[in-house]
């Protein structure tokens, strides 16, 4: 009987809340949609803005060019997008065009150092950019890498002039190449973006159904007539924070699938043709069910600690100002998997809501560790208990339940424990 009053009162709350717009977007749309179509906007910004600096032609100034060299200013121009021009004043004054943008870029030569100068026409180059400026930073790429073509080539005719065999200037080589395959690649850089956003998007689409179950209640006066239902209020709580981690795992989930199902398209502005290669490498699907789970679990911790705060509010207003701060607390983790140094340790594991974050990301690698895994979900389970337990706590208090609680949850939690000493 009881199970069956639950799932009546909680498929009215899903009822209730499909009729709602703010809900509909918050926890279903933009879980779908926004996400990956804003991913989209940034790789494609991204990728216009360094098209943009492109096709910028660089502002070069160079100063001390040695006569030995002067080759170097033809190498430079056959570049097309850069202008060379001789400066013959202080070098100082050079500097200061650099840093208020009249320049992109001095380059000095100097001397070379007394230990070079066994080789007749040695010299020494200092690069002046302004790194506050995508010109300047452009700039300094183009010359770097002409400069040090033109000095390869010039000290391998040197080479040649002093009888070096090939052979023993070849010893002296460096190879560079990446072992990790197309789908390592993919999966790091989901394993940077999913944990992310469903940490978000989990407190996101739980935010509005919280206010709604609670605060949206009380402003459209319907929680009094709640209140009369022949049912125990626990049922009553029990069956509104099903409905608030149901549409919490739900904005999870969506998003990690619409991600998934995007992805080529996401990567299309920067990956070009090969994101029809890069999207094939998705999230191994072995690791589906611990993905599922572990954002299930979020959503039921999350769930729990936004009713206890937005049950004190009394209209939509007060519920989002009184969410609010632990809905930032919720996603601050997720900084955590932004840096791939960090190790899924078992201390890592008891952190609630870190330990999510870390074990999607392994997760999405496609290597989770036994240990911290098991670890992680054991103790998030006996945080979503304890949560439970405590919003139950909350919520059975006839005061609370009747709105005549002034103030939030530490205002609450204060008289309990004030009157609980006075008792004593």
């Amino acid at each position: 009987m009881a199970l069956r009053q639950i799932w009546t009162l909680y498929v009215h709350e899903v009822r209730s809340a499909l009729r709602e717009r703010s809900i509909l977007v918050g926890s279903i749309l933009i879980p779908l949609v926004m996400y990956p179509a804003l991913l989209w906007a940034g790789f494609a910004g991204l990728s216009f803005v360094q098209g943009q600096a492109d096709r910028l032609t660089s502002r070069v100034a160079v100063h001390g060019l040695p006569d030995a060299h002067r080759s170097l200013v033809d190498s430079l121009e056959a570049n097309g997008r850069i202008s060379v021009t001789e400066w013959d004043d202080d070098p100082a004054t050079g500097r200061e065009r650099v840093a208020t943008g009249g320049l992109d870029l001095l380059v000095q030569f100097r001397e070379a150092s007394e230990g070079a100068t066994a080789l007749d026409d040695n010299f020494r180059v200092t690069i002046y950019y302004n790194a506050a400026q995508d010109r300047s930073r452009s700039a300094r790429s183009r010359v770097e890498s002409t400069i040090d073509s033109y000095r390869r080539n010039w000290i391998n005719v040197a080479r040649q002039d002093l009888a070096i065999p090939d052979p023993v200037w070849a010893d002296f080589a460096m190879a560079r190449d990446d072992v990790a395959t197309i789908e390592e690649s993919t999966r790091f850089l989901l394993a940077m973006i999913v944990p992310f956003l469903t940490l978000i998007m989990v407190a996101l689409a739980a935010f509005y159904p919280a206010i709604d179950a609670t605060a949206g209640e009380r402003e459209r006066s319907t929680w009094e007539t709640l209140m009369t239902l022949a049912v125990p209020r626990s049922h009553v709580a029990t069956a509104k924070y099903l409905y608030v981690a149901t549409f919490g795992a739900m904005g999870g989930l969506l998003n990690l699938v619409a991600l998934t199902l995007s992805l080529r398209w996401i990567l299309q502005p920067l990956a070009g043709a090969d994101a029809q290669e890069l999207a094939q490498a998705g999230i191994p699907l072995s690791t589906l069910p611990v993905i599922a789970l572990g954002t299930a679990l979020l959503g039921l911790f999350v769930a729990a600690g936004m009713l206890v705060f937005a049950i004190f509010a009394r209209n939509f207003k007060e519920g989002q100002s009184m969410i609010t701060p632990f809905y930032l607390v919720v996603i601050l983790p997720a900084i955590f998997v932004q840096s791939p140094d960090i190790e899924f340790s078992t201390g890592l594991a008891l952190l609630p809501v870190v330990n999510v974050a870390l074990l999607l990301r392994e997760a999405i690698m496609g290597s989770v560790p036994v240990l911290p895994a098991l670890i992680t979900l054991v103790s998030m389970a006996a945080c979503v208990a304890v949560a439970v337990i405590f919003a139950q706590w909350v919520m059975r208090n006839e005061e609370v339940l009747l709105g005549a609680s002034e103030g939030g949850l530490w205002s609450f939690l204060k008289r309990r424990i004030g009157n609980g000493r006075a008792a004593t």
